[in-house]
């Protein structure tokens, strides 16, 4: 089926609404499609997490033409009672730039992400 992303086995450090949230931090307005394709889901899976994320507060839509723009709630808390406190701003300030190093660096991996 042409568009469906490969599947990925293993365990990996973040959720798919953490990747999710993410994808829409970098773009208010990306489609389903490309939010899918960067996250590397399908399309009905980022559907799902969307409204899971909208359900509990942490992001809400309005429609503008054919596109929706989506609002992050940065204030609000994570669900985990172990990242009690944690809020999704300082959460999406870790991934985005890690994000944002990636696209300074295409390539490069000899570069550290986190100090040990």
């Amino acid at each position: 089926m042409d568009g469906v992303p490969e599947p990925h086995t293993g365990w990996t450090f973040l959720t798919n609404h953490a990747r999710v949230l993410a994808a829409i931090a970098d773009n208010h307005s990306a489609r389903i499609r490309d939010i899918a394709a960067h996250c590397r889901l399908t399309e009905r899976a980022v559907q799902k997490i969307i409204a899971d994320l909208e359900q509990d507060g942490y992001l809400s839509h309005t429609r503008e033409g054919r596109t929706n723009t989506y609002r992050i709630d940065p204030a609000k808390v994570l669900r985990h009672p172990a990242e009690a406190g944690l809020t999704v701003a300082a959460l999406l300030s870790l991934l985005v730039k890690d994000e944002a190093d990636r696209a300074t660096a295409p390539g490069d991996r000899s570069r550290p992400h986190a100090t040990t």
